[in-house]
């Protein structure tokens, strides 16, 4: 049942030892494998985002909010003009998601490149080296910004119990075709059955999403 509160037993995520050790190890080691590989695609869109907008950087970070509140920088390939944050505000009254999170559909602030990369979640590799330093997984729930963070109630500051990672639940399930409580429900029911398994299952449906992209934009 979607409207089912899911409440998330803290101790158990504790104990989970072997599991936690196993994604650590495979966290690492999967990103460096892909950081290596992918070091051509990393070029070839640098040089597309410098084609675009060559006043902007290729890389943009920002501040987000990762397990128990710490907050950290997650990085990405820029999509957006270099003054979006600045923006942001004026668009706030067009925000098509209820709930502690903004998302429309025809950003004026994503540039042409953006758009690509944003809808083959390309923009995301980077945080491979948020993976690999430690701050994030590979697998996880969405990392929320300070901003977001504030608006939570205690039933949505449940999602900080684990590391956020480049890819989840939210991300196949829908993204931003769902809104802010159904994201939160996706991530809660992650954390509670979170396995070895489910996170290989998640892994192999982002392949095929940025393949053939869902709700991405």
């Amino acid at each position: 049942m979607k409207n089912k509160k899911i409440y998330i037993n803290e101790e158990k995520l504790n104990h989970q030892y072997f599991y936690r050790t196993v994604k650590r190890t495979f966290d690492i080691v999967a990103s460096c494998i892909a950081l290596i590989l992918l070091s051509p695609l990393f070029l070839v869109i640098g040089i597309c985002i410098k084609v675009n907008d060559p006043k902007g950087p290729v890389f943009y970070s920002q501040v987000r909010v990762g397990k128990d509140g710490q907050q950290f920088r997650m990085y990405k390939f820029r999509s957006m003009v270099v003054n979006a944050d600045e923006l942001l505000a004026k668009l706030k009254d067009a925000n098509e998601i209820s709930g502690a999170m903004f998302k429309i559909k025809n950003d004026p602030r994503i540039t042409k490149v953006g758009r690509v990369l944003r809808k083959y979640s390309l923009d995301e590799l980077p945080q491979l080296v948020n993976v690999v330093e430690g701050s994030m997984s590979i697998v996880g729930p969405r990392p929320p910004l300070v901003s977001e963070v504030k608006e939570y109630s205690n039933y949505d500051k449940q999602r900080l119990m684990v590391k956020p990672g480049a890819t989840g639940m939210w991300q196949v399930g829908g993204r931003n075709d769902v809104d802010f409580a159904e994201m939160v429900r996706l991530d809660l029911t992650y954390i509670q059955q979170r396995s070895i398994l489910l996170d290989v299952k998640i892994m192999f449906e982002t392949v095929k999403i940025m393949i053939k992209p869902n709700g991405a934009y």
